[in-house]
């Protein structure tokens, strides 16, 4: 059976990114991600974050590192990725994005400004 694992978010870095590197020298860079999502209780529209995690590899994990600050707008692509490990004998996991390719999107003056920038898919 065909399947597919693709992620298309847009959102704000919620902390500087930090590159660290495996054993082999091989970059590794965790984001944190805030989007808004709006909805409407009763009369009244009504916003709420959503926090993701993400992790970039490579020269992509580097360029984050060296680009990306807390509060910057980004279009990250990618797939979902699921890591399990054990801690003081307790299972855990963790559901995050793992990063192909990350946009950065125009810094605008008037910072508080919601509206989100138009992404051409150059098609």
């Amino acid at each position: 059976m065909p399947s597919m694992n693709r992620v298309l978010l847009m959102g704000r870095i919620t902390r500087d990114p930090e590159v660290r590197f495996t054993p082999n020298q091989t970059a590794v860079c965790d984001l944190g991600l805030a989007i808004n999502e709006k909805y409407k209780s009763g009369d009244e529209w009504k916003t709420k974050a959503i926090f993701v995690d993400c992790v970039a590899w490579g020269r992509q994990a580097e360029v984050c590192g060296e680009h990306l600050k807390k509060g910057e707008l980004v279009l990250v692509e990618g797939g979902l990725q699921f890591d399990q490990w054990e801690k003081d004998g307790e299972k855990r996991s963790k559901l995050r994005v793992r990063v192909q390719h990350v946009t950065f999107m125009p810094r605008d003056s008037s910072a508080e400004d919601e509206s989100e920038p138009e992404v051409d898919d150059g098609g």
